[in-house]
């Protein structure tokens, strides 16, 4: 082919909307491409994929291209995808997909299959090795929604189209972020690209490394809640907010480190709180994320969720670190904070309640005489009894709280004891994994 010709086509490609994304995403002037001219039928492939670096930083990525065929999903554009994955492992660098597909080529028949399980089998060979993002900016519909859904993390737009869903109903970014499906919520495709970018700078090239680190900042001076008081400069990533309300999943620095935070709020951890915190603490597991725990939780709804969350806290080797910023009660105490987390430290602020029943319960069962009051001065009488006698100083007297700190040194002990935690290492049993 003369030199014409592949300029032409070059021309082509880049005119795409795919194209654009990709190199949007990219730091300007690293996109190097990965089998630009494969074909698709009598066309080009419908996936625009390749490398390059986002603010420095390795990373692979294709975006299913909506200009050629709708996007839709071929044994070229399957054979493209495996591709990327397969260097991934072999480099150990993220790979991030933009989805905007109407659907395969079922033309392609048995063949088209064949590639949309070698896509599905490849991104699942890559899960825990190297971190996985989805961004839909468009339909995404089928095996392109089970692979979409099957990453990390997922970032919807907004303005998608029609749907991201196995069985083709109208399931929007709302739906599904509502649903668990989708991580991040974004305006538009613009919103969303500089969503994938920001959130790749807390992600860890692969498993054996870390994330990266930055130059650790004062928190800001408007501080509203616990954690950003802790965190460099108040910023955080938000997850997972518009799926259970009673937990929030936070990626963030402190001390320049990154780290995974849950805070619970509060109320008893439902079902979809449960599993939320479940989910991201497995993550940060598989990629040696610290995992910081605010605990104020009273106990469970979901006795299913309860156990999944429990068994994500055990099972994790990473740094594990909470604190109790409130009350501390029963399965709660053990699942996030206790033995049952088995956290490396535990720290509470002075005014922190640790209990094995609820506060009444407590003083009805060690204090009954205390109780025998009216019913509109048991709940005066029952905080009374706890702060005496189960405050965060009387579980540190019985070693079940490895410091007390003040809010306004929380962020400086955190400190500190991930800086001491850094080396850990911990030798697990000889299993492929767990069955909870």
């Amino acid at each position: 082919m003369s030199i014409e010709k592949i300029n032409q086509a070059k021309s082509e490609i880049a005119a795409t909307s795919a194209y654009k994304t990709i190199t949007d995403f990219f730091d300007e002037g690293s996109f190097c491409e990965i089998d630009a001219f494969a074909k698709s039928g009598d066309g080009f492939a419908e996936a625009v994929a390749g490398f390059g670096t986002v603010d420095g930083l390795p990373v692979y990525a294709f975006a299913q291209n909506s200009d050629i065929c709708g996007g839709a999903m071929s044994k070229a554009q399957a054979a493209k995808l495996k591709k990327v994955y397969n260097l991934a492992l072999k480099t150990g660098a993220p790979v991030v997909g933009f989805y905007d597909s109407v659907g395969g080529r079922l033309k392609q028949g048995t063949e088209l299959l064949a590639g949309c399980g070698d896509v599905l089998n490849s991104a699942a060979v890559l899960s825990g090795v190297v971190p996985q993002v989805s961004v839909v900016l468009g339909t995404c519909l089928g095996t392109s929604a089970l692979n979409a859904v099957s990453a990390d993390f997922v970032i919807m737009s907004e303005k998608a189209q029609l749907s991201l869903a196995v069985t083709g109903e109208n399931a929007d970014a709302k739906y599904n972020a509502e649903h668990g499906n989708v991580s991040v919520v974004a305006k538009d495709t613009a919103d969303a690209i500089a969503k994938a970018k920001e959130l790749v700078q807390y992600l860890p090239s692969n498993n054996l490394n870390s994330a990266p680190q930055t130059f650790e900042e004062e928190p800001s001076g408007d501080c509203g809640c616990i954690v950003s008081k802790v965190v460099d400069g108040g910023a955080k990533f938000k997850l997972y907010d518009d799926f259970g309300d009673n937990s929030k999943a936070r990626l963030a620095h402190i001390g320049g480190q990154v780290v995974g935070i849950i805070n619970t709020k509060g109320n008893s951890l439902d079902c979809k709180s449960a599993s939320k915190a479940a989910k991201f603490v497995r993550f940060c597991d598989a990629f040696s994320i610290p995992v910081i725990t605010f605990v104020n939780c009273p106990g469970f709804e979901s006795l299913g969720s309860a156990a999944k969350l429990t068994s994500a806290y055990a099972e994790a080797t990473t740094v594990k670190i909470s604190v109790v910023t409130g009350k501390a009660i029963g399965s709660a105490y053990i699942a996030l904070a206790g033995t049952g987390a088995n956290a490396d430290v535990v720290y509470a602020l002075p005014d922190a309640v640790i209990s094995p029943v609820n506060v009444e319960a407590a003083a009805f069962i060690m204090d009954p005489k205390s109780m025998k009051v009216p019913v509109a001065k048991q709940k005066e009488v029952a905080d009374k009894f706890a702060s005496e006698n189960l405050s965060a100083f009387n579980a540190a007297q019985n070693g079940y709280v490895d410091g007390i700190t003040d809010e306004s040194e929380l962020r400086q002990t955190l400190i500190s004891a991930l800086d001491m935690l850094s080396g850990k290492r911990v030798s697990t049993l000889a299993k492929k994994h767990s069955t909870i």
